[in-house]
C-alpha cells in the first residue's frame, strides 16, 4: 500500500526465428515494460535490428486507412483483436490498394459534383441581384458598340457616381444587398475608360456575369436552378454509392487498420533488443505478482525455447526502474491526483492513501453544508453509474466522498442548504459563528498532522535510501521534524500555561539543537566529500558553505510557520462558503420585506442561485485549494514525483500506458 509494486528485471534468451511469437504473447499479456538495450559483450554483439523503413511504411498505411475511414463516414475503429493475425507491412500494401482505388474514385466523384454544385450556387447568388436586367446577356461584353460595367458599389457612393458620369452612361442601380447596390453602367466604346475610372475610385467590385447567347439573366437563373436540382439528385447517388462502399469496406478497412497496428507495434519492440547471428535478447521489467504468468505465457508461446531469468532490481538506478501503482477502488481516483504531480520513485513511500484521506477531510472542511454535500454527492453517484469510461466512473468517486465529507461537517457546522433556522443544534458551530477562532485553530491542527505525515514519510524515504546523514540532519528529517514539533509544543504551552515560564534546557534541546544540525548538514557533506575525493574539486568553498547553512536555518524557520499558517485558508473557505449562503438568505428577506408576494417569490430564487454558487463556485475553488495544499504544504516535504512510469507493451491497438 505505501510502496509502488515491486519490480523484477526480465531477460529472455530467444531464437531468431521466436522472437514474434514471444512478442506476442507478452503483448497479449500485456504485462511487461520493455527496455531498449545496447549491444555489448555482456549482452548480445550486435545491435537491435533497424525497423525504420517497415515502420515508415506502416505510419503510411495507417494515415490512409484512417483518410479512408473519415471519407467514408465511419466511426472510429475500435481497438480489438486482429482478425487473421499477423500481417506483413507489404501484403497488407497490395491489400489495400484496390479498396483504396475504389473509394478514391467514389470520393473523386463526390467532390466534383460538390464542386460543380457549389458554382451553381454561387452562379444564382451573383446573378440573382440582376434578375430586373432584361436584355440579352451575350450583349454584355461582345456588343460593337456599347460598353457595359456589372459589379456593386458601396450603396452611398451611388449618387456621388451618378452626378460625375457624363450624360452619355445609363446607370441601372438594382435593390441594395448587405450595403452594397448592384450596378450595370453602359456607354459608349469611346467612353469606356472613363466610365471604369469613376466606377473603381467609387469603391466599385467588378462582377461579371456569364455570357450565354440569346439568354436574359432571367433565364440563365431558371436554368441554372434545373442544373442545381440534377447536380443535387446526382450527390444524392453519390452519397448512396459511398454509404453502400462504407458497408462493404469498412469491415475489411477495420480489420486491415488492426493488424497494421499490431505490426507497428512489433517493428518497434523489436529495435530495442540486442541480437546473435540465431538469438534475440528481450528486456523488460515485470511486477513480481506477473512473474508467473509471464513465464507461463512464453511458454504456451514456444516450447521450452527459451531462456527466462528474473532478478531483483538491485543496484540499479532508480531512475531506471519503473513504477506501477495499483490500488483499491477507494483509493485509485486519487493517483490521478498523484499523477498530476508526479510519480514517486521505485523506493519513495507512495502517498495516495494519504492523499485520499487528507483531500476529502480538506474538502468537506472547506464546503461545510449537508445539502450542498448531498447535491455533490448525488452528482458522484450519477456519475458513477452513468459513465461509460473509468476515469469519470473515478471523478464519481471522488466527487461522492467530496460530498459526504461536505455532509459531515455540515452537520457539525449546523448548516443545511444554508437555513439558519438549522442551526444551533447539538452539533451545530457555524463558522460564522462566535466559534469561528476555534475553526481557525482547527485548520491549523490539520495542517500540523498532514506536514507531520510528510516529515516522517521524508525521513522514512531517505532511511531507504541508504541517506542517513539527509535523514537526521536534513529541515525535513529527524532534526526539522523535532524543531516543528518542539515549536508547536511550546506554542501550545505557553498558551495553556499563561505564564508559566519555560525551562531554557528545553528550549535548547528542541529548538537551538535541531536547528543547529539542520545548518550543519550543508558543512558536514562538503567536509565528507573533501575527505573521500567526491566532487571535491568542484566543491564551494566552506565560508560559502556555512552562508549556505545560515540561510539554510532561516528557511526552516520561516518555511515551517509560512506552510502551517497556509492551512489557515481552510476556515477562510468554510467562512466564505458559509458567507455565501448566509448573504442569499438575508438578500431573500429584504425582497420578501419590500416586496410583498412578488419577493417571496424572488427570495426563492436567489436562496437557489446563492446555493448553486456556493455549489458550483465555492466547490471549485475547494477543490483547487486541497489540491493545492496537498502539492505544496504536503508533497514538498517528502515528494520528488520523479518516477518513471510502468509502460506495458500491449498489442490488439490499446494504449500502452499505467495500470492501476
Amino acid at each position: 500500500m505505501f510502496s509502488p509494486v515491486a519490480m523484477k528485471r526480465l531477460s529472455v534468451v530467444v531464437l531468431e526465428r521466436d522472437a514474434r511469437p514471444v512478442l506476442r504473447a507478452l503483448g497479449r499479456l500485456g504485462v511487461v515494460h520493455l527496455v531498449k538495450t545496447a549491444a555489448s559483450p555482456e549482452t548480445a554483439p550486435l545491435p537491435p535490428a533497424d525497423r525504420s523503413k517497415e515502420l515508415a511504411l506502416a505510419e503510411s498505411l495507417l494515415s490512409r486507412i484512417e483518410a479512408l475511414r473519415e471519407g467514408l463516414g465511419l466511426p472510429e475503429f475500435a481497438h480489438g483483436a486482429a482478425e487473421g493475425g499477423e500481417i506483413a507491412i507489404s501484403y497488407a500494401q497490395d491489400i489495400l490498394h484496390p479498396i483504396e482505388t475504389r473509394i478514391n474514385d467514389l470520393l473523386a466523384q463526390r467532390q466534383d459534383v460538390e464542386q460543380r454544385l457549389a458554382g451553381v450556387g454561387d452562379l444564382l447568388g451573383h446573378i440573382e441581384a440582376f434578375q430586373a436586367l432584361d436584355i440579352p446577356l451575350d450583349w454584355i461584353g461582345e456588343s460593337p458598340f456599347m460598353h457595359f460595367a456589372v459589379g456593386r458599389l458601396p450603396a452611398e457612393k451611388l449618387e456621388g457616381v451618378r452626378s460625375q458620369l457624363a450624360a452619355n452612361v445609363l446607370v441601372m442601380p438594382m435593390p441594395a444587398q448587405a450595403g452594397h447596390v448592384p450596378l450595370v453602367a453602359i456607354t459608349t466604346h469611346a467612353g469606356g475608360a472613363d466610365l471604369d475610372a469613376a466606377l473603381k475610385e467609387a469603391g466599385f467590385e467588378i462582377e461579371p456575369i456569364p455570357a450565354k447567347e440569346g439568354a436574359t439573366t432571367a433565364s440563365l437563373s431558371a436554368d441554372s436552378r434545373e442544373e442545381q436540382e440534377w447536380l443535387r439528385q446526382e450527390l444524392e447517388q453519390a452519397a448512396v454509392h459511398i454509404q453502400s462502399e462504407a458497408g462493404q469496406s469498412g469491415p475489411h478497412l477495420e480489420t486491415l487498420w488492426r493488424q497494421v497496428t499490431v505490426e507497428r507495434q512489433i517493428l518497434e519492440a523489436e529495435q530495442n533488443f540486442p541480437r546473435t547471428e540465431q538469438t534475440s535478447l528481450v528486456t523488460g521489467w515485470v511486477p513480481a505478482p506477473d512473474a508467473a504468468a509471464v513465464q507461463r505465457d512464453l511458454g504456451a508461446a514456444v516450447g521450452n525455447r527459451f531462456a527466462l531469468t528474473f532478478s531483483d532490481p538491485g543496484d540499479m538506478p532508480e531512475s531506471e526502474i519503473p513504477v506501477l501503482l495499483r490500488h483499491s477502488w477507494f483509493v485509485r481516483p486519487f493517483i490521478a491526483l498523484v499523477n498530476m504531480y508526479g510519480l514517486p520513485t521505485y523506493y519513495e513511500v507512495e502517498p495516495a492513501i494519504f492523499v485520499a484521506i487528507s483531500y476529502i477531510l480538506m474538502f468537506g472542511l472547506m464546503f461545510g453544508d449537508a445539502g450542498n454535500g448531498l447535491v455533490v454527492a448525488l452528482v458522484g453517484v450519477g456519475l458513477m453509474i452513468k459513465a461509460r469510461t473509468q476515469n469519470l466512473k473515478d471523478a464519481g468517486l471522488v466527487l461522492l466522498l467530496a460530498g459526504l465529507s461536505g455532509i459531515g461537517f455540515g452537520i457539525y457546522y449546523g448548516s443545511y442548504f444554508g437555513i439558519e433556522e438549522w442551526n444551533g443544534q447539538p452539533l451545530g458551530h457555524s463558522p460564522l459563528g462566535p466559534d469561528a477562532m476555534n475553526l481557525m485553530l482547527g485548520a491549523v491542527g490539520v495542517g500540523v498532522l498532514l506536514m507531520s505525515v510528510g516529515l516522517v514519510l521524508q525521513i522514512v524515504n531517505r532511511l531507504r535510501h541508504g541517506n542517513i546523514i539527509d535523514a537526521v540532519m536534513d529541515k525535513f528529517g529527524i532534526a526539522g521534524a523535532v524543531f516543528y514539533w518542539g515549536a508547536i509544543a511550546l506554542i501550545v504551552f505557553a498558551a495553556v500555561a499563561g505564564g508559566a515560564s519555560v525551562p531554557v534546557w528545553l528550549v535548547v534541546g528542541v529548538i537551538v539543537v535541531p536547528l543547529l544540525a539542520v545548518g550543519a548538514r550543508e558543512p558536514l557533506h562538503l567536509i565528507l566529500a573533501k575527505r573521500h575525493g567526491h566532487g571535491a574539486a568542484h566543491a564551494a568553498p566552506m565560508s560559502e558553505t556555512l552562508i549556505v547553512a545560515v540561510i539554510e536555518i532561516f528557511e526552516t524557520v520561516i518555511g515551517f510557520l509560512a506552510n502551517t499558517i497556509s492551512f489557515v485558508r481552510l476556515a477562510a473557505f468554510a467562512i466564505a462558503h458559509a458567507a455565501v449562503l448566509m448573504a442569499s438568505f438575508t438578500i431573500a428577506e429584504e425582497l420578501h420585506k419590500g416586496l410583498g408576494g412578488i419577493g417571496l417569490v424572488l427570495g426563492i430564487i436567489v436562496i437557489i442561485l446563492g446555493n448553486l454558487v456556493a455549489i458550483v463556485l465555492e466547490g471549485l475553488v475547494a477543490f483547487v485549494q486541497a489540491l493545492r495544499l496537498e502539492y505544496y504544504e504536503f508533497f514538498g516535504k517528502f515528494f520528488s514525483g520523479a518516477g518513471r512510469p510502468f509502460k506495458p507493451f500491449r498489442l490488439h491497438g490499446k494504449e500502452n500506458g499505467q495500470t492501476t
